[in-house]
This record gives structure tokens, sequence and C-alpha cells, in this order.
């Protein structure tokens, strides 16, 4: 099985967030902490390092022990082009990522992700009962890097269709139903 001290930690923090009225989303706070803090509260393993896909430059990162990453092409900002620019960043062979806005994930993921990569080949990625969560997965990171490009130069946006193309193995966590802070309305959400 792969080690977290094997992999490199990548948060997809460097979207539009239109849905918050364009505000940097790692930086919103919910529960009393930013949404970046609580998504890397949730990995307390060891990993090789730690990255984030940001909007931007900020001190906050290196507090968080983040190393901030920016998409490698301007005109790009969505999921595939913070994986590429996270694919890139990796010095590791093996790369795991988390949306930033992503909670109560199950305690063992980082191990269910690990083992289900060895089997797999290209990586392994979390499946709930709403489907597939194409963003939380386990990569291999330059293969990930070469598909991501080629998707983006070609036109295409969908972090689905990287999943498909590298063929990664399924990590079935249902009947759980994974929770994303992706609206105002979740934020407030008792049953989050």
């Amino acid at each position: 099985m792969i080690a977290p001290a094997a992999m490199t930690l990548g948060v997809l923090a460097g979207g539009q967030a239109k849905r918050f009225g364009g505000v940097d989303k790692a930086w919103i706070v919910a529960d009393g902490q930013s949404l970046l803090a609580g998504c890397v509260a949730q990995f307390p393993q060891s990993f090789a390092a730690r990255l984030v896909a940001a909007r931007s430059l900020d001190a906050r990162h290196d507090e968080l022990g983040l190393r901030a990453v920016l998409d490698r092409r301007d005109g790009f900002r969505g999921p595939v082009a913070g994986l590429e620019a996270l694919a890139f960043a990796c010095r590791t062979e093996w790369l795991l990522t988390v949306p930033v806005d992503a909670r109560d994930l199950p305690d063992d993921l980082v191990e269910r992700l690990a083992g289900a990569a060895v089997a797999g080949g290209d990586g392994a990625c979390v499946v709930d009962a709403d489907g597939l969560q194409p963003l939380l997965a386990l990569w291999r990171a330059e293969r990930l890097g070469a598909v991501a490009s080629a998707a983006l130069e070609r036109g295409d946006a969908g972090a689905r269709d990287l999943v498909a193309a590298l063929a990664l193995a399924p990590v079935d966590v249902a009947p759980r139903r994974l929770r994303n802070l992706n609206t105002p309305a979740s934020l407030q959400d008792p049953e989050r």
C-alpha cells in the first residue's frame, strides 16, 4: 500500500466561487475557521508535501503549512486547471486531491484510496451515495499532468473525463453522502 509519506496532498481552492459572489472561497469562515483550514484539518497524516491550487499567493497558506501554486495558463479557472497545476508542482509519484469545501470525509479515506490505487494502476477516486466525486482522488501525478494538459489544450474542462481517461479505481463510500460547502446556504445548513 502507498504510505502518506509517499504522497502529496493537493487542495483545490483556486476556483471563481461564483456562488459566493466571487470572493476567495479558501478564506470563507465556517464553524469558526476558514474553509481551507477546515479542509486541511481533516488530513492529519504526514504527507511528503502539502500544496494548494490557489487564486493568489497569500501568507496565510504558509501558516497552514501549504505551498500555493497558481494555474499554469491564463484564462483557465476551473478544477482541471487546478489539477494540472497541482500535478506539475507535485514532487512525489502520488497526488491526493481534495476540494477546499469537502467535509465529513471518512477517517480511513487516505488508506482506502491508497489500497485501491495500487490495485487500480493510475489511481483511485471516491464514489459516494450521489455518485462520482472526481476531485477527491489519488492520482499518479505524472499521468494526471499529461492528461489534464491535453484536456485543456482541447478545450475540455471536465474532471470526470480525467477520471475516465485514467480509469481510476472506484472507492465506494456509500451510503455515505459527502458534503461540500459550495453555497452560502450550505454554510448555515445544520444537516451538512
